[in-house]
C-alpha cells in the first residue's frame, strides 16, 4: 500500500496525460436527487485512461530499455496508450492484436507510430504471441494492469478526483477489467479519503474480479461477455487482486441494458458519446444509488470514448429498455382485428414502440410488441397484470437476451414438422469464413433450419441458429460443438423461442 502511494505521488504522467475534468451530470443529479459527477477520461489524447500508466510504465525504463524497445498486447485503449508513449519517448514500439480487432483501432494505432502485429482470434492469443516476441527481440513488455507502475499512472485518476472535489465524496465508482484502474484510485483515495467508498464496478458476464474475491484467489473465467470489450478480461492481475481485496468496499454487477442507459445518460448531461466499458461505472452508480437512498456525492469515471460507431445502433435500441423506458412483451390473443383493437385500448395510451405478428392460420395470434413506458420499470408489472386481467397470456421478454438480440426481429410464423430441432445462440468471430466454418462443421443430416444474424459492431458475431439433431446423433453433435468452439448456449426451451419459432 505504502509503496503504492508513493509510485502514485510520483508518477511522470503529464509530460502526455491531460487532468481531465469533473463535470456534474446536472439531469441524472435531477433525477437521482443527489450529487452525480463524472471523472471524463475520455478527453485523453487516446480518449481512455489507458495513456496514464503506459506512459508512466515507459517514461520509467532506463536508456538501455528504451533502446530495446516496447511490446504489448491489446485489442484496443492499452495499445494506443502504448503507442502514444513510446512515441513521446521515442522508443520503438511492436503492438500484438487479435486479426479480429476492428480496423478502426488498428489503423488508429498505426497512425500513432505502432507497429501492428495481427496474430489469434483472441486477446489470449495475442498475448501468447507477445510474450513469445519478448523472449525473441528483447522488446520490454508492457502489461496492460498488472505492474506497479502501471498501476501507479493510473491511481493519478483518483489523486485528480481528490483534488478537484474538496467535499466530501459519498462514492466513487470505477470500472474493472484486469483491475489496474481500480487498484490505483482505491489506493490513493483510501489514503486520503479514508471515509469515502470505493465500488468496482463489472458487467454480469464478465465478474473477472468479483469471481476472485469469492474464490479467496484469482481465478480464470471460461469465457466473458464482449459487448462492453475494455473491461471483458478473463483474468485479473495478482497485484490488482491483492489490492483490490483490500481497498474496494463491494463491486456491482451490471447487465447490457444498464449499460446501454448509462451510455445516453452521458450523452444527455454532456452530449459526449461513451464506450460501453466507458459506461460501466456509471451503470453501477445508478444500481447502486437505487439501493442505497441519500444525499451524498456519487462519483464515476468514463474510462474512455472508443467506440465503433456502427454499435451506437445496437446502444440506441437496448437503451430504452435499460432505462425502464420500455416493455418487450409476448402477447397470446385471437387472431382477430377487433381483438387487436381491444388490445391497443388497454394499453391506456402507451405508445407501441414495436408490433410484430405473423398470421398462423389456427385461429390464434402470438404478438411479439414493445410498450413505452411513462413512470419507470415498476409500472411495466402493473403493465402485464392489467393485461393479465383483461384475459391476454403475457410472458415478459423485457429480460430475455435472446428475444432482445434476436427472435424481436424474426418473428414470422412458427414452422411445423421439425420434432427434433435445437435452438442455439452462438458466438461468431467477427472474421471471413466463420460461417463456413459452422456450415462445415454440420453433418448432412442435421438441417440448418434457422439462422439470424446481425451486425453490432462488436469483435464477435451474436447468431441465433436452428438445427435438426435426430436422438441417436445427440452425442456427435455434442463432439461437433466441442470440435467448433464457438461459445454457445441452449435456446430451445427459451420462451421466446417457444413462442415464436418452436418447430415441434
Amino acid at each position: 500500500m505504502q509503496d503504492t502511494i508513493r509510485r502514485i505521488l510520483t508518477a511522470r504522467v503529464y509530460d502526455v496525460a491531460e487532468e481531465t475534468p469533473l463535470d456534474p451530470l446536472r439531469r441524472l443529479s435531477a433525477r437521482l436527487q443527489r450529487p452525480i459527477l463524472l471523472k471524463r477520461e475520455d478527453l485523453q489524447p487516446v480518449f481512455s485512461f489507458k495513456i496514464r500508466g503506459a506512459y508512466n510504465k515507459i517514461a520509467g525504463m532506463s536508456e538501455g530499455e528504451l533502446a530495446r524497445g516496447v511490446i504489448c498486447a491489446s485489442a484496443g485503449n492499452h495499445a494506443q496508450g502504448v503507442a502514444l508513449a513510446a512515441a513521446r519517448r521515442d522508443t520503438p514500439a511492436t503492438i500484438v492484436m487479435p486479426t479480429t480487432t476492428p480496423g478502426i483501432k488498428v489503423a488508429a494505432v498505426r497512425a500513432l507510430g505502432g507497429d501492428v502485429v495481427l496474430h489469434g482470434d483472441s486477446f489470449d492469443a495475442a498475448y501468447a504471441h507477445a510474450r513469445q516476441l519478448e523472449h525473441q527481440t528483447g522488446a520490454v513488455f508492457i502489461h496492460p494492469f498488472d505492474d506497479p507502475d502501471v498501476i501507479a499512472g493510473q491511481g493519478t485518476v483518483g489523486l485528480e478526483i481528490a483534488r478537484q472535489h474538496a467535499d466530501p465524496i459519498q462514492a466513487v465508482f470505477v470500472p474493472i477489467g484486469g483491475g489496474g484502474l481500480a487498484a490505483g484510485v482505491a489506493a490513493i483515495v483510501k489514503f486520503l479519503r479514508p471515509e469515502t467508498r470505493v465500488i468496482g464496478v463489472e458487467p454480469v458476464d464478465a465478474p473477472t474480479m468479483k469471481s476472485a474475491m469469492d474464490a479467496g484467489q484469482v481465478v480464470t473465467l471460461k469465457e466473458v461477455g464482449l459487448f462492453a470489450d475494455g473491461v471483458a478480461v478473463r483474468r485479473a492481475g495478482e497485484l490488482t487482486f491483492d489490492l483490490c481485496k483490500d481497498l474496494l468496499d463491494e463491486i456491482v454487477l451490471v447487465d447490457t441494458d444498464a449499460i446501454c442507459a448509462a451510455i445516453k445518460d452521458i450523452f444527455d448531461d454532456s452530449r459526449a458519446i461513451a464506450e460501453p466499458s466507458g459506461a460501466v461505472a456509471l451503470a453501477g452508480l445508478k444500481a447502486w444509488a437505487a439501493a442505497n437512498p441519500g444525499e451524498g456525492s456519487l462519483i464515476a469515471i468514463n474510462s474512455g470514448a472508443n467506440v465503433n460507431f456502427d454499435r451506437l445502433r445496437h446502444v440506441a435500441e437496448r437503451a430504452e429498455i435499460g432505462e425502464g423506458a420500455e416493455a418487450l412483451l409476448a402477447v397470446a390473443m385471437k387472431d382477430d382485428r377487433d381483438d387487436y383493437r381491444r388490445f391497443l385500448n388497454s394499453l391506456d395510451g402507451r405508445s407501441v414502440t414495436e408490433f410484430n405478428y405473423r398470421w398462423s392460420g389456427d385461429g390464434q395470434a402470438q404478438i411479439f410488441v414493445g410498450v413505452a413506458l411513462r413512470n419507470g420499470p415498476h409500472e411495466r408489472d402493473d403493465l402485464i397484470a392489467a393485461l393479465r386481467d383483461g384475459g391476454y397470456a403475457v410472458e415478459d421478454m423485457s429480460d430475455n437476451e435472446t428475444a432482445k438480440l434476436h427472435v424481436r426481429y424474426m418473428v414470422g410464423g412458427r414452422t411445423v414438422g421439425l420434432p427434433h430441432e435445437r435452438i442455439l445462440r452462438f458466438q461468431f468471430p467477427e472474421r471471413p469464413g466463420a460461417f463456413l466454418r459452422f456450415l462445415n462443421s454440420l453433418q448432412p443430416a442435421w438441417a440448418l433450419t434457422l439462422f439470424h444474424y446481425r451486425n453490432h459492431g462488436d469483435d464477435v458475431g451474436r447468431v441465433l441458429a436452428g438445427i435438426s439433431v435426430p436422438p441417436q446423433d445427440q452425442d456427435r453433435f455434442a463432439a461437433a460443438l466441442a470440435d467448433l468452439g464457438y461459445p454457445y448456449v441452449e435456446e430451445t426451451d427459451n420462451p421466446a423461442c417457444r413462442l415464436f419459432l418452436d418447430g415441434a
